[in-house]
């Protein structure tokens, strides 16, 4: 996750994300993090590994299954990167929904509060 996703650089033809930037693959969102944790669960095993500023600091760590499947990222942006304005659960809704498949959950814990959304 740390290195160039080549599937989607320098490519004309790269799918748009819905805020119109194009896709890069998770290896930015890795190597622009502080932390990131990548959860895979496969039905032939499931793993984790954390990530800080894109360098992998575990190993694949085995998962205990749960009966699902799919992906899950948690990560924490370099606070030097952040943008000025906040991120909204509005704005997860908007930018998610051309992925009706996919679940976004914006859990904000800033200044000790807790507010959700989609």
């Amino acid at each position: 996750m740390a290195t160039k996703d080549l599937r989607f650089f320098d490519l004309p033809e790269t799918e748009r994300l819905p805020d119109g930037h194009p896709r890069r693959g998770m290896s930015v969102v890795a190597a622009l993090s502080k932390w990131l944790i990548h959860t895979n669960r496969r039905l032939n095993g499931s793993w984790s590994q954390r990530y800080e500023h894109g360098v992998p600091v575990t190993d694949l760590e085995p998962v205990e299954a749960d009966g699902t499947t799919g992906t899950c990222v948690h990560f924490l942006p370099d606070e030097a990167l952040r943008p000025r304005w906040s991120l909204t659960a509005g704005d997860l809704a908007r930018w998610s929904e051309r992925w009706p498949d996919l679940t976004v959950r914006l859990v904000d814990q800033r200044d000790g509060g807790h507010r959700s959304g989609r």
